[in-house]
């Protein structure tokens, strides 16, 4: 590339959201009842409400900003049951029944969403493509070969192979067979039609920020608005209603997309790197042409490097090994990790069955999406499911996540001591635009973020969730919690929970600049 083709486009944006255009739905504004209410308007609450919606309930489904706005519009859009180096772990933990469970229930996922895409005949970009777990360090292939060994326990199409398509330093990989790519937003818009056509109720920038349990529920929304339903789902991503701690319980890290134009044809499959930093590759059609998606970096959310580092460490490697020549895309997306790497999905606890929740796909929220609208539905309707118990929220933990649970708290307990001990030398004169930072004003902690017009706008730096310091991201122009994860636009507004309620704003014209710091 040429300095000027290898530059970062100006702004983050996702392609599948760039590409297509979503009906904008009303907010609610008054109070309402209903069988079903649905809180998180994603891949999972969308699966939700159409299965409960076909058997004949009266479903409602809520979102705080715009439907698909969040991680499923941030996706890299893999239909797939391979994540990585997994199994062999699961089945160490687990053992061999339970993660017979958790790759058959990817893998009827998959099922699901081909079958959908071929009854509505939705034009998706849908393509079958083999996925492949690749390594070019010799230290990595005895765990590349003990992962073929648990396909081969699993009864998993694939195994060990010397080489693949791509053009890609490797000492072997993993492949597993038949799995999927798509445009998950051309998929889903095509279900939110079907939901529309079925009588159910989409409300946009409605946040629920808590719920009275109990029969019927109460959910109560920021602008003071009740929603009264004999059930609630949550899939909201994190879960809105956090009654059972899972601020605890969750962990979020941020992973970096780029898009690219390469002057090779794409060899075809899916790959990610089981060397770190993780790097991950899929193609993409953009207006008709090939193009390539270049994925991975990862960092704890508002902790690390300046994320437009990752980006830019993305764009280094696009160049190395597949001599690309412009970035067209960049963006980003959050996801949640369980101590256990198994996502929570089912009943909020057993003492509540009519409150559920879907969170923690650990990046893999498209197969895993899906299936939790299938298991939260069979539920809700008093279908036995074999999944129920092992994806069940309440499960007890074992000791890999014990041990995960307890290093995840301390690292939230020193960002929150941290954070408050942190006081920035920087003034907020030095702010240039399109620049943030953490800035002191009269000894208090605060952010301001310059645009490009000049216009300053600061925030009191104190996170609206636990009270921990948030801290710049450069890479998305969003001030992001190294705690529990909550996103606020550089005005302020929440982009992302748990926090629901956004930054306090400071006045730039009531500050004493001779004075600020």
């Amino acid at each position: 590339m040429t300095n000027q083709q290898n530059q970062l486009p100006k702004d983050p944006k996702s392609y599948w959201i760039d590409s297509i255009d979503l009906q904008e739905f009303s907010a609610l504004e008054q109070d309402i009842v209903t069988e079903v209410a649905i809180v998180g308007g994603g891949i999972s609450g969308i699966t939700t409400a159409l299965l409960l919606a076909k058997e004949g309930m009266n479903v409602t489904l809520l979102e705080s900003t715009r439907l698909l706005n969040g991680t499923t519009g941030h996706t890299t859009a893999k239909i797939t049951a391979q994540h990585g180096i997994l199994y062999d772990e699961l089945i160490s933990h687990f053992g061999l029944e339970n993660t017979k469970l958790y790759y058959s229930a990817n893998e009827k996922a998959a099922h699901f969403m081909e079958n959908l895409i071929q009854e509505y005949g939705i034009d998706c970009d849908y393509q079958k493509e083999s996925a492949y777990i690749i390594s070019s360090s010799d230290s990595d292939r005895q765990k590349l070969e003990n992962e073929a060994k648990a396909y081969e326990k699993l009864g998993i199409d694939g195994g060990f192979v010397d080489k693949t398509p791509l053009k890609f330093p490797t000492i072997g990989a993993v492949e597993m067979k038949n799995q999927a790519q798509f445009h998950p937003l051309k998929y889903l818009a095509h279900l939110v039609g079907e939901l529309k056509t079925m009588g159910v109720q989409i409300f946009e920038r409605s946040t629920a920020v808590r719920m009275e349990q109990g029969d019927p529920a109460v959910i109560h929304m920021r602008n003071g608005n009740r929603v009264k339903a004999k059930y609630v789902v949550s899939a909201s991503h994190f879960p809105f209603h956090d009654g059972k701690g899972y601020f605890a319980r969750l962990y979020p890290k941020r992973s970096y997309v780029i898009a690219v134009k390469q002057t090779e044809a794409y060899p075809g499959g899916m790959y990610i790197t089981s060397d770190k930093p993780t790097r991950s590759f899929r193609s993409v059609k953009i207006n008709g042409e090939d193009m390539l998606l270049v994925i991975g970096e990862s960092n704890k959310t508002g902790q690390g490097i300046p994320e437009i580092e990752h980006y830019e460490a993305l764009v280094k490697d696009a160049v190395n090994y597949f001599n690309a020549k412009e970035v067209l895309f960049r963006w980003s997306a959050q996801d949640l990790v369980t101590p256990d790497k198994v996502p929570y999905i089912g009943r909020i606890s057993k003492n509540h069955r009519n409150v559920f929740v879907a969170t923690g796909f650990r990046k893999w929220g498209m197969a895993h999406g899906t299936f939790s609208g299938m298991l939260i539905s069979d539920l809700i309707l008093e279908k036995d499911n074999p999944y129920e118990e092992f994806y069940a929220p309440s499960r007890f933990p074992l000791d890999p996540s014990v041990k995960t649970f307890v290093k995840e708290n301390m690292n939230v307990a020193a960002q929150l001591i941290g954070g408050k001990l942190d006081r920035p030398d920087k003034e907020i004169k030095d702010i240039q635009e399109n620049e943030g930072a953490v800035i002191t004003i009269k000894g208090k902690r605060a952010g301001a973020y310059r645009d490009s017009s000049g216009n300053l706008f600061v925030v009191d730096t104190t996170c609206t969730h636990m009270g921990c310091e948030v801290n710049w991201n450069s890479g998305d122009r969003t001030w992001d919690c190294p705690c529990h994860g909550s996103r606020f636009a550089y005005h302020g507004e929440v982009v992302e929970g748990p926090a629901d309620q956004p930054l306090k704003r400071i006045d730039p014209n009531q500050i004493d600049f001779s004075s600020s710091t």
